[in-house]
């Protein structure tokens, strides 16, 4: 005789098939999420490197003051670069874990289903 009866596997069934959906949705956010990231992100990536080049190219046109104040806003915009690649990283590794965490439940269920 088996751990669980029949009610019990049911309502254990029933329960796997619900995580299992809303494991499914969250997955497909986040990834819905990160694709649109990934495309801002790349479809962006080239315009700090254009804006450097354009301020190099100012550099010896403006006062020593305003050539001071393009390259601190330079030195801020590859900041906001470097976040923005942290941010398309940290998505990345959260839909993997997703994708992860949704696995093991899903086995632990079936281990309980079939004991």
């Amino acid at each position: 005789m088996g751990l669980f009866g029949t009610s019990d596997k049911k309502i254990i069934a029933e329960l796997c098939k619900k995580s299992e959906d809303i494991s499914k949705d969250i997955t497909n956010e986040i990834d819905e999420l990160l694709n649109e990231l990934k495309s801002d992100y790349y479809e962006n990536n080239k315009v700090v490197n254009e804006f450097n080049d354009f301020a190099k190219e100012l550099q010896s046109k403006l006062s020593p003051e305003d050539a001071s104040k393009l390259l601190e806003f330079t030195s801020r915009l590859s900041k906001v670069k470097r976040c923005a690649k942290k941010g398309v990283e940290a998505m990345r590794e959260l839909s993997r874990d997703q994708r992860k965490a949704t696995r093991e439940t899903l086995r632990e269920y079936q281990e309980y289903l079939y004991v």
